[in-house]
């Protein structure tokens, strides 16, 4: 039986074997297990020292200061903290927040928990693409606006915002901004203070970094105010409080710098793994809904007409690969993303997403493709 080839990287990556080796070293007793927040004795300054360096690590990735980092427990933590935290702790801004239709649901669960304690919640609707334009966006902006929230790459269609022309548009207006970071970070050259964004959600898992463990970068100068949503012992400068998870944040340390350090070979890898699949593929057989020119390499969105994605998958048994967000995977209705492109109902139950990574080979892409359309070519 041939092994199970992985094309799930925006679910979800493996951990990086220098990450693990790392977390481990953190958990022991002969390692530096302890509590990094105890300042009495020598190993809870050594497990202080190690969190900071990851915060360091961290920082350097996304051209931040270390003390704009603060810790959580992923993205779906940091979107809540950054939209609740930030309506709860700027009332004299406004009460109109503006997102679009197609964020991930960490983003839209929140804004629609918001929308009943009072906000107005402005939900752009995306070009084909995915795409969510600065026209768009300045025409929604009101002097009641509060907040901006519109992620960076779509987790389902690997579409990219054009945050250089936001960052343009928002410098001259008094609303807050956040971009949902988590597909991005590491796999695109960010530089926070360049662009002006005053708050950015991070996922380790999302770059071969462990699970349960992620950041929020909160701007420092002009300073950010967020109200706590998780309370008891005021850690991470009163923003989130809760023991850290030492061996975690090591593991996303080491997973930043190892981004930083490949990114660029990371990206060519993945763009030569999506040409290797789709060359096995009949082009006529699929309509993509990702943009193949433009868009992130490491996530293609493809519908095949006349068979559910579910039959197919069926038929695939060696591959790992979802019909979407794994917050989803268990939906039976097509994905609310394609759905707001406009994509008719069948063609969306007839669509997979796959997506690449560090360590799938080009011989294991072409492969995937070949299978692909065999099963295609079986049950048509």
């Amino acid at each position: 039986m041939n092994p199970l080839i992985y094309l799930d990287y925006a679910a979800t990556t493996p951990a990086s074997p220098e990450v693990a080796q790392e977390m481990a070293r953190y958990l022991t007793l002969d390692g530096c297990f302890a509590n990094p927040a105890s300042r009495s004795h020598m190993a809870g300054w050594m497990a202080e020292q190690a969190v900071e360096q990851a915060r360091q690590q961290l920082a350097r990735l996304i051209g931040a200061d270390l003390r704009e980092i603060v810790w959580t427990s992923g993205a779906t933590e940091a979107n809540n903290l950054a939209l609740i935290g930030a309506a709860r702790a700027n009332p004299e801004r406004g009460r109109h927040i503006i997102t679009s239709s197609i964020e991930h649901k960490a983003v839209l669960d929140t804004c629609a928990w918001l929308e009943k304690q009072g906000y107005r919640i402005t939900y752009l609707q995306p070009n084909a693409q995915g795409i969510i334009s600065a026209e768009q966006l300045a025409a929604a902006l009101t002097d009641e606006t509060l907040l901006v929230s519109l992620m960076l790459i779509n987790n389902e269609l690997g579409s990219i915002n054009p945050i250089e022309d936001y960052a343009l548009l928002l410098r001259d207006h008094p609303a807050l901004w956040h971009i949902d970071a988590a597909q991005a970070v590491g796999k695109l050259e960010i530089d926070v203070q360049r662009l002006g964004v005053d708050l950015l959600s991070i996922s380790a898992h999302k770059f071969y970094g462990p699970k349960g463990i992620g950041a929020l970068y909160v701007r420092r100068d002009p300073p950010v105010h967020l109200e706590a949503i998780i309370h008891g012992g005021g850690h991470e400068r009163g923003m989130r409080s809760g023991t850290l998870a030492t061996h975690q944040l090591v593991g996303l340390g080491v997973a930043a710098r190892q981004a930083q350090e490949q990114m660029q070979a990371d990206r060519a890898h993945v763009q030569a793994c999506r040409q290797a699949f789709l060359a096995e593929l009949d082009p006529q057989g699929y309509q993509a809904h990702s943009d193949l020119e433009q868009g992130w390499p490491g996530i293609v969105n493809l519908g095949f007409p006349g068979i559910e994605a579910e039959t197919l998958m069926l038929a695939l048994p060696d591959l790992a690969v979802s019909t979407g967000s794994a917050c989803n995977s268990a939906s039976i209705d097509p994905s609310y993303v394609l759905a707001r492109l406009g994509v008719p109902r069948a063609l969306a139950l007839s669509s997979i997403r796959f997506s690449f990574g560090r360590y799938l080979t080009l011989e294991q892409a072409q492969q995937a493709g070949q299978q692909v359309q065999k099963a295609l070519s079986s049950l048509r």
